[in-house]
């Protein structure tokens, strides 16, 4: 049955319903529940979605077409060149950025040669991966602060311990560093670059 010359339906409806409801739930997982959890970000949440399933689509209606690799490149350097101008991308949120526009090009792209094992272990990889980075490796994340110290005979090298023992009970901070930028003796003060986990 067609309509204006266009197939009213068609046996890949199926198939691109249920892939985009495993790319919507492994967005979710990343976007969600792993990029939202450690950066507390909301600017970006709407882009990787829309991104996500705009990349999924596009990337779903080019596979019913034969098209050369050359094409197909050309088509796939357009997210290259794309940057936002208003806001400068951290490179945090660029590598999620190039994560969802990745997963929803492996969900939308997999054919007869991908068994759906497959598909769920390459995404299970990604999300697991990001997880075991996000937690286990940056879990604790270093942060400076400087500090203007009034009291220049505890900068001393040898007393440096009592320095940061001082420093981490004024402050209440788990210091793991103390770097001395400048000494005015008129003033008797230091400034320090204190270096803690958050």
């Amino acid at each position: 049955m067609e309509f204006l010359d266009i197939p009213v339906f068609d046996d890949d409806f199926y198939k691109m319903l249920f892939r985009f409801s495993i790319n919507m739930v492994v967005l979710t997982i990343i976007i969600r529940f792993l990029y939202y959890k450690y950066t507390k970000k909301q600017e970006y949440l709407f882009t990787y979605y829309m991104i996500g399933i705009i990349v999924f689509f596009i990337c779903f209606t080019l596979k019913k077409f034969e098209l050369d690799l050359g094409m197909a490149l050309g088509l796939f350097a357009i997210f290259g060149i794309l940057r936002y101008r208003t806001n400068t991308i951290g490179i945090k949120e660029m590598t999620y950025l190039f994560i969802v526009i990745g997963v929803s090009v492996i969900n939308s792209l997999a054919n007869k040669k991908m068994s759906l094992a497959e598909l769920v272990l390459g995404n299970a990889i990604v999300i697991i991966s990001i997880m075991v980075i996000e937690r286990v490796w940056f879990s604790r994340q270093v942060i400076t602060k400087r500090v203007v110290y009034d009291n220049i005979e505890n900068i001393k090298p040898e007393d440096h311990e009592s320095l940061k023992l001082e420093l981490e009970e004024k402050l209440g901070l788990d210091i793991q560093q103390i770097v001395v930028n400048d000494v005015d003796f008129l003033q008797n003060t230091a400034k320090l670059t204190v270096h803690y986990y958050k």
